[in-house]
């Protein structure tokens, strides 16, 4: 078993991981994936009291710290408690985010944004699955659980910088204006769009918001009926 007791030097950062202030946890979590047995026993535990929790970004963080260490008894820990990862994978339509959610584990976030916009389309229907891509009376038919499922993986999985929820969010803090977003979240540089993929960034230095792409979603109607739609209300 991994060592319970708490070093003195554990404790200051034991505090700020239950403070619940996001920034506060995301700095303390590497340190205490760093510090050996006492500290990826605060991690552990920190992931047993909120199993059933909606997760957050900093559960998320701490699980991907744990997920990193090649240390048989977090391996152990892991599978015994969290054997697909931390979030509920619920869909009103029987749609499979399973693969999505190892994706995002693996911080694969390019093709983790292919397989969401699949999703999509296999939330939209067979018609949208050939086309591979989607109308926007087809976003707002979609079940408010789906959607909130797709979007608490992007964001759990990415210190909470990546999701439709951050997107909304930001647009609404433009105003609405989808000129000002584009250039927020790195869609557009100096009024030129930005090319899919290469110049797309894969990973968490990217603008908050960047991920998941919509510009295969066919112009900003469909965008604004993602954004617009009651899952991020309910």
């Amino acid at each position: 078993m991994i060592a319970s007791s708490l070093h003195p030097e554990i404790e200051p950062l034991c505090q700020q991981l239950e403070s619940g202030v996001l920034k506060k946890q995301l700095s303390v979590i590497p340190q205490l994936a760093s510090t050996g047995d006492a500290g990826w026993q605060v991690l552990m535990n920190f992931l047993q009291a909120n199993k059933d929790q909606d997760p957050t970004p900093a559960i998320g963080t701490a699980y991907l710290a744990l997920y990193r260490l090649d240390v048989a008894e977090i391996r152990d820990f892991l599978q015994t408690h969290f054997s697909e990862g931390i979030v509920a994978l619920k869909s009103d339509r029987g749609i499979d985010y399973q693969l999505l959610q190892v994706l995002l584990i693996e911080q694969d976030f390019q093709q983790s944004d292919r397989l969401t916009l699949e999703k999509l389309c296999e939330l939209a229907g067979e018609k949208a699955v050939n086309r591979q891509w989607l109308y926007f009376s087809e976003i707002d038919r979609f079940p408010v659980t789906d959607l909130q499922t797709i979007n608490t993986l992007w964001l759990t999985y990415s210190e909470g910088n990546f999701g439709f929820s951050v997107q909304r969010e930001l647009w609404l803090a433009q105003g609405k204006n989808f000129n000002k977003l584009w250039e927020k979240i790195g869609w557009k540089k100096s009024n030129n769009w930005t090319r899919y993929p290469n110049e797309f960034i894969w990973d968490l230095s990217a603008p908050r918001g960047h991920l998941p792409l919509s510009n295969q979603l066919r112009g900003v109607q469909p965008f604004a009926s993602l954004l617009a739609h009651p899952a991020w209300t309910e």
